[in-house]
């Protein structure tokens, strides 16, 4: 058994979400500011759900194209960054979640690496990432993780946020 298989029963996997739960997400999970303290704070309660839970990953925050928050727990490689940058990229791209993004795709039949036409070494529409959406704003960067299945980085994003929150 492999470290993500022991990892993958304390993330509670579950149906795949509709586009319709996935875009109330969205509308849910926005912030009245986001300040560089935030950024610390959300980067911080990530590293500890994620260390709680043994969780393998690299977690990233962007806003208005600085990094302002990385961190690299055990268990993910240089790898992860990689999923990141790519993971991000949709989310500044589109406006929406990475997983969002990529469920838009399969419902209409098709793939995001079949018919977004952009690089999908630049590109990728896996679960992860997460639009930081400012009421009044809108989206001004990313909250990101890779390392777990694509539902779960989804999963667990949001789970962080709505904690953050307060939701």
């Amino acid at each position: 058994m492999t470290h993500n298989q022991e990892l993958t029963p304390k993330f509670h996997p579950e149906l795949t979400p509709s586009l319709e739960e996935l875009q109330a997400q969205e509308r849910r999970l926005v912030f009245r500011q986001f300040t560089y303290d935030d950024a610390w704070a959300l980067g911080s309660l990530l590293v500890e759900l994620a260390r709680e839970r043994q969780a393998p990953v690299a977690i990233d925050i962007h806003r208005a194209g600085q990094q302002l928050f990385h961190a690299a727990l055990p268990g993910s490689t240089p790898d992860n960054d990689a999923w990141i940058d790519r993971k991000r990229r949709v989310v500044e791209r589109y406006g929406s979640a990475s997983y969002l993004v990529g469920a838009r795709f399969r419902a209409k039949g098709t793939t995001f690496e079949e018919s977004s036409r952009l690089d999908p070494d630049v590109y990728a529409a896996h679960g992860g990432s997460f639009p930081i959406n400012v009421e009044g704003v809108g989206v001004i960067g990313a909250v990101t993780v890779s390392g777990l299945p694509q539902l779960q980085d989804h999963r667990f994003v949001v789970e962080a946020l709505e904690q953050f929150l307060g939701l």
